[in-house]
């Protein structure tokens, strides 16, 4: 059998991990062709392909982005996408594709297996969000990198007796916001699950400052709002899945909270940097199990399926129970955090 890899959406440290194994394990376990898809579905759309084999796959574990490339490519939103697919496939003589995505590119893979495309998914996003799994990967690399920009931060903060806010990635969910908070030791974590008041940020501010601490570190995700408003948007510019992209509250707090105080706050938004550079050494691990989970399951023509993990063990989830689900913060682990607050 001939199967086809693609990864798509935006890119996630460990995606070049989960392509390694899903080669190398198909190829000496099962004598599998291995060829990579160019750029998510755009791949399939216009018959752009790459043979991978063991010496391809080779040496790219510890590298960030995606040796295929990817896109935000939506096949339903071109003139007979799908069947576009269906054909470019068949005439690739790709009998199965492993999916690497997150919540768009999966509910294209759960579209076309309704085509007849034998799908396989592999959960990928930082924002930690897709149902039917604890962790994605790339997630565990997000946060630490957040976390290494909050430590950073505190000492330039308490240096100038300044508000440092960090703006993260989180369009729906605030994982990394809370987990990085939480563990560089944030004042005030801000994430869309929770709307907020400026009156009651800049409550822990003040808070801080009658203990004697002239600064403040404040961490919030992009799409984190106030409750008496809407997402900050950066560009109205809709994606082919209907996104826009959000962006810029965190200077919307930096002026509120200036003008409220009069202390000087400063915002960092720490945006792609999240994305790149090599995965930690857990996503490794997991984007790893991950894709010798993927081509075990087409080994068991298990199609329609996404891997996943609970606790520590890796299992299967269908893919309809997946798509159009959120996962939302655990809010217990909100309530640890908001301890610290102030």
């Amino acid at each position: 059998m001939k199967v086809g890899v693609l990864s798509g959406g935006g890119d996630a440290p460990g995606i070049n991990a989960v392509i390694r194994a899903v080669v190398r394990k198909g190829i000496q376990n099962y004598g599998y062709e291995t060829v990579g898809i160019k750029d998510g579905w755009h791949g399939l759309l216009e018959n752009e392909f790459l043979p991978l084999d063991v010496k391809s796959a080779s040496g790219i574990l510890p590298r960030g982005g995606s040796i295929l490339g990817t896109s935000r490519t939506n096949p339903f939103k071109h003139e007979k996408g799908p069947e576009k697919i269906m054909k470019n496939a068949e005439k690739a003589k790709i009998g199965a594709v492993v999916v690497i995505g997150g919540d768009d590119t999966l509910s294209i893979a759960h579209k076309m297996s309704e085509y007849g495309l034998k799908c396989v998914g592999v959960p990928k996003t930082i924002d930690n969000d897709l149902a039917g799994t604890d962790y994605t990967f790339g997630f565990n690399t997000a946060v630490a990198i957040a976390t290494e920009a909050l430590d950073r931060l505190h000492t330039t903060a308490e240096t100038h007796h300044r508000v440092m806010i960090l703006e993260v990635m989180g369009r729906y969910t605030g994982w990394i916001a809370l987990e990085a908070g939480l563990a560089g030791g944030a004042d005030c974590i801000l994430i869309p699950e929770k709307p907020f008041r400026i009156s009651e940020i800049c409550s822990y501010v003040k808070r801080r400052q009658e203990r004697g601490r002239n600064f403040s570190i404040i961490i919030v995700a992009e799409g984190a709002k106030p409750k008496s408003g809407k997402e900050i948007v950066y560009s109205e510019s809709i994606d082919e899945f209907g996104h826009i992209r959000l962006g810029g509250v965190g200077y919307f707090l930096g002026k509120k909270i200036e003008k409220s105080l009069d202390i000087e706050t400063r915002v960092v938004v720490l945006g792609h940097l999240q994305r790149g550079g090599s995965p930690t050494a857990y996503d490794r691990i997991l984007a790893t199990r991950f894709g010798v989970a993927a081509i075990d399951l087409v080994r068991q023509k298990k199609f329609g399926h996404m891997v996943g993990i609970r606790g520590n063990k890796i299992v299967s989830v269908p893919l309809k129970d997946v798509v159009g689900k959120r996962k939302t913060v655990d809010l217990e682990l909100y309530d640890i955090a908001s301890v610290f607050f102030g």
